[in-house]
């Protein structure tokens, strides 16, 4: 289904009273801090997030899985949805393709589809970490780091495969998340399990067309709880750097033990010029997947300060980071927490921007540790949601989303289009 801009035009002037008064409001506090309301209207504006495929429908754990109504049911309908989130929030404007769940039937045809609906494609994704029906050699035992040359080779084949298919999309990046690693003591020679995986990176980096990063991501424990054989960024890092000038990290908000200083992180792989993706999430215990921002909304502000000093230094080596979701959907509608997720993204970077960053830098030379945090909880207690609101009036999208999400009835319409009992590929 689509709505119609006019539909959103309606909706907007129906509920533009209050936000108006609270722009002029924030405007006023912006100005009197020497911020141009229109460059961060345009630089909030400008910003987008990868939706993931994976994510368009309810997502489930170890236990079980509770599917809601209306689900894509195959590639084009996920498209489908991420031109609604687009079109609802302004959030997003491409989507992430997970291979095997996403094979286009006619990649040509499906390029195409996206595009009339404004979405491109992000990085690809790789699954090594499940056993396909009409697959020869099981990935229980790993996959790049098998100790069986046959089972590394198939791994090795299909990371090439979702290469090729990405080319033909217009991806520019492929993804390598790996499950591989052991759940008992004796279970593998964990030096033998880096240097195959290792091995076997290379003969994928070797595919890359000359315009493509590999992303390597990271994942201290789970689907293994013994070790894992990329643990952490500093073994990403070492991969990425043995690979080569197209090989970076990707950071997981998730990925990571509790209480990790992931700012920190952050801040050393853009140093090191080697940060390529950022996963959003939000957790409590684990990788446990919730929506963006509804844990601990503070220490995504700070990782967002971190990475946009990144992105305004120009002698940075980095490229454009690839920014995307990687949320699961247990409880909510799939949309309306994707939207959610969309808006605390978009809220972390707006206070990031506000942060002085000549004054913080002032306050941490001369040690000064009260004005440090003083300037930076200055920016995050600022309320920026109606500059996002004004964004998105920019670009033609709701002023609030979710409410014409729900005043449009779009769940109800999906499953009158798609029935009750559709299923999203994939998880």
């Amino acid at each position: 289904m689509k709505i119609d801009p006019n539909e959103i035009s309606d909706f907007n002037q129906r509920n533009i009273g209050s936000h108006q008064s609270q722009w002029e409001l924030l405007k006023l506090q912006l100005e009197k801090s020497n911020f141009d309301p229109a460059d961060l209207v345009k630089r909030v504006s400008d910003y987008k997030t990868a939706v993931p495929s994976w994510a368009l429908g309810a997502g489930g754990t170890r236990f079980g899985r509770f599917g809601i109504a209306g689900e894509p049911a195959n590639l084009e309908n996920k498209i489908e949805d991420v031109a609604l989130l687009k079109d609802l929030s302004a959030g997003t404007n491409s989507i992430s393709l997970h291979i095997p769940w996403d094979i286009p039937k006619d990649a040509t045809y499906i390029k195409k589809f996206a595009s009339e609906r404004g979405i491109g494609f992000d990085a690809v994704n790789s699954n090594t970490f499940q056993d396909q029906s009409n697959q020869k050699h099981s990935y229980q035992f790993g996959s790049l780091c098998h100790t069986d040359q046959r089972v590394r080779d198939q791994a090795i084949a299909h990371n090439c495969e979702v290469i090729d298919w990405g080319e033909s999309l217009g991806s520019k990046a492929l993804t390598v998340w790996l499950a591989d690693g052991t759940c008992f003591p004796g279970q593998a020679n964990f030096r033998g399990q880096w240097e195959r995986t290792l091995d076997s990176l290379k003969k994928i980096y070797a595919h890359l067309p000359k315009d493509w990063k590999v992303l390597v991501e990271y994942k201290p424990y789970e689907p293994n709880f013994y070790s894992t054989v990329i643990q952490d960024w500093g073994t990403a890092l070492l991969l990425a750097d043995a690979l080569g000038d197209k090989a970076f990290c990707l950071v997981d908000l998730g990925h990571h033990l509790p209480h990790a200083n992931i700012e920190q992180i952050v801040a050393t792989l853009l140093m090191k010029g080697k940060l390529g993706g950022f996963h959003f999430n939000d957790s409590k215990y684990g990788d446990d997947d919730l929506t963006v921002g509804s844990i601990n909304p503070y220490a995504l502000f700070l990782i967002f300060y971190e990475l946009r000093c990144g992105m305004d230094d120009c002698h940075e080596k980095n490229p454009d980071l690839a920014w995307m979701i990687d949320a699961s959907h247990n409880l909510k509608d799939p949309l309306e927490d994707l939207l959610q997720s969309l808006e605390a993204i978009k809220i972390a970077y707006a206070k990031a921007l506000l942060v002085d960053k000549e004054a913080l830098e002032f306050a941490r030379n001369e040690n000064d540790v009260t004005l440090g945090q003083e300037i930076l909880q200055n920016a995050y207690l600022l309320d920026v949601r109606p500059l996002l609101r004004e964004a998105r009036l920019s670009e033609g999208a709701a002023i609030d989303p979710i409410d014409l999400y729900r005043e449009r009835g779009v769940r109800a319409a999906l499953t009158l289009e798609r029935g009750v009992a559709s299923v999203a590929t994939g998880l």
